[in-house]
């Protein structure tokens, strides 16, 4: 930690900024909190400078101190992209490490079962579900980055809950609440873990 405050940037699009889910992070976290997002937005987006995301992306990543640099991939990017996901991720990770924070990836979830949204693109619920898991855990590892799986808690409570916004893709309030939790459960775990005097002695 580099001062009282923890500073956080997230990166992504309007899964990110959606229900105002950087607030909802503050508040549990304590945190200052920055967003760049657009909707639609890919991580490859905030790596390229030729772009107007890019660049403020970049120039963040550049010349300010962050603690944790959340990153969320386009809803389906890590299925029907992976190559560019995997590139965007590593690039980030590499630039987010340089800076001295530590990367955070903010697994999304699968669009709703039975959604019009899903039959439309012809997939299997559970198989995307799995995907995205998959290709989340596998980037995190890779890049010796955090995780905080709130696709996962989508996939346990959607049943039970409502957690999706009328088109089945984005997150209603609560679905945004049930992020922002496991992205604020990811870094503090790992503020507590920073804290730990027994930690500093091995």
């Amino acid at each position: 930690m580099r001062g009282p405050r923890l500073r956080i940037l997230m990166l992504g699009n309007s899964f990110t900024s959606a229900n105002a889910l950087p607030q909802m992070l503050a508040e549990l976290t304590g945190a200052q909190i920055t967003a760049h997002t657009r909707s639609g937005a890919r991580l490859a987006e905030h790596c390229n400078p030729k772009t107007r995301l890019g660049a403020k992306t970049q120039a963040a990543l550049a010349q300010l101190p962050w603690d944790y640099v959340v990153l969320q991939e386009m809803s389906h990017g890590p299925l029907t992209a992976p190559q560019r996901f995997w590139t965007s991720a590593a690039q980030l990770c590499g630039q987010i490490r340089a800076n001295g924070a530590v990367p955070v990836f903010f697994a999304t979830w699968p669009y709703q079962k039975g959604g019009a949204k899903l039959r439309a693109k012809g997939w299997d619920y559970e198989e995307m579900a799995r995907g995205l898991s998959d290709a989340y855990r596998q980037a995190a590892g890779e890049n010796g980055a955090l995780l905080a799986d709130a696709g996962g808690r989508f996939y346990a409570l959607s049943d039970s809950l409502s957690l999706y916004a009328a088109d089945g893709v984005h997150p209603n309030a609560l679905g945004s609440r049930i992020a922002a939790l496991a992205i604020a459960a990811a870094i503090q775990q790992q503020e507590e873990e920073n804290n730990d005097p027994g930690n500093l002695q091995r």
